[in-house]
């Protein structure tokens, strides 16, 4: 039987695969998994929880913050870079990669993932979901996202899984404006979910996912329903 494995952040895109996932295949035989890898906040694990338990799936979580205890990305709790307040297009015009890029994450994520499928449904196909979409990959800003570096990982799974597994990305050529409108015909919580790269009590809106979350509601003619700063 087909399952699904979709990994999970607690955000828009991730969340609405998590939707079609179960849309798809029903919540019996769809899971979700979570990571914490050293993140400043817990914000982001905690609503993928909700959410999960909104949809009733099983729901993991695996920890992978030592394999980033070294880097210096603004995003993990022992960097030394503050978040910047502005577009990734206006930090990759002024800086090139834009310094929330957490190295080879996706990379990491994915191959956990595989394995953990494989140890939760060795006797079935599974699909991993991804939620990467175009606007994360566009101008490079980050290279984990883009539809070579998923056909490559997807290749690599399929192999190293006797073809068992493979990654379902539904979102890899389209906007995050697009994910939104799909996320909203399947009726998606989005009051439960999280974007912003701070955790605190309320969304800044400043940072570079919040303004591309804002963007996207906008586009489709709805209000965020989280609250900001």
């Amino acid at each position: 039987m087909l399952k699904a494995l979709v990994l999970s952040s607690g955000g828009v895109d991730s969340t609405t695969c998590l939707a079609l996932a179960v849309d798809k295949l029903g919540a019996e035989n769809v899971s979700s998994v979570s990571i914490f890898y050293g993140q400043k906040h817990q914000k982001e694990l905690q609503q993928a929880k909700k959410i999960a338990d909104y949809y009733k799936v099983n729901h993991y979580e695996l920890d992978l913050s030592a394999m980033f205890a070294q880097s210096n990305c603004a995003l993990l709790k022992n960097s030394t870079q503050e978040i910047e307040e502005s577009t990734y297009e206006e930090q990759i015009t002024a800086h090139g990669k834009v310094n929330t890029y957490v190295p080879f994450r996706n990379g990491l994520f994915l191959a956990s993932v595989a394995s953990l499928a494989g140890s939760i449904y060795p006797d079935d196909k599974v699909e991993i979901y991804l939620g990467a979409h175009a606007d994360d990959a566009a101008m490079n800003a980050y290279a984990d996202c883009s539809m070579e570096f998923i056909e490559a990982m997807n290749r690599a799974i399929s192999i190293g899984t006797y073809s068992q597994e493979n990654i379902v990305a539904p979102f890899a050529g389209k906007t995050k404006a697009d994910v939104v409108a799909c996320g909203l015909k399947l009726e998606v919580p989005y009051e439960l979910t999280w974007s912003c790269y701070e955790g605190k009590e309320k969304a800044c809106g400043k940072c570079a996912t919040c303004l591309d979350r804002l963007k996207a509601f906008k586009s489709n003619g709805v209000k965020d329903p989280l609250d900001y700063a």
